[in-house]
């Protein structure tokens, strides 16, 4: 296999963000990359062109990655609670949804997190505490405590 030297003009995911130089196979770059325009020679003039891009891509990297972790702490505070109708056996009518709990987080606060990013190990449909884990960037993640409670019956009227 001949290994061609690149400069990334985009980032791809499992390859390497905006002005990295980087090895792929020949072929890969030739076929691939050039064509569609995510890659370039890495001349002197190529790398310093895009140096400036690469530190403004790092700088809103560094920015995510705090925002992520501020939003952590936030979490780690807070508990959601969803009242449901449940059966005698606590079990719920319908579970709690990962868009409800979504919808919850930006209420709270005001941040929007992806329901797919919100991952449970089983279904909430019983009644009492669960926890859920929030994927926010990359590695960072939250553990987020939602309690559903049971909706009060109604009183007949006489």
């Amino acid at each position: 296999m001949i290994i061609a030297k690149v400069l990334l003009t985009s980032t791809i995911e499992k390859l390497g963000h905006v002005g990295e130089v980087v090895e792929v196979a020949e072929g890969y770059a030739r076929n691939y990359l050039y064509p569609r325009g995510l890659a370039m020679e890495p001349t002197a003039h190529n790398v310093g062109k895009f140096a400036k891009e690469r530190a403004a891509h790092e700088a809103e990297l560094q920015k995510r990655e705090e925002k992520a972790k501020a939003l952590r702490n936030q979490l780690a505070d807070q508990t959601f609670v969803f009242v449901r109708k449940a059966h005698g056996d606590q079990r719920l009518y319908g579970s709690v949804r990962m868009e409800e709990i979504a919808a919850q987080i930006a209420a709270c606060c005001g941040e929007t997190i992806e329901p797919s990013r919100i991952r449970s190990q089983s279904p909430i449909d019983t009644l009492g505490p669960h926890t859920v884990t929030v994927t926010l960037y990359k590695d960072i993640t939250a553990d987020v405590r939602v309690r559903v409670d049971e909706e009060a019956p109604q009183q007949k009227e006489a």
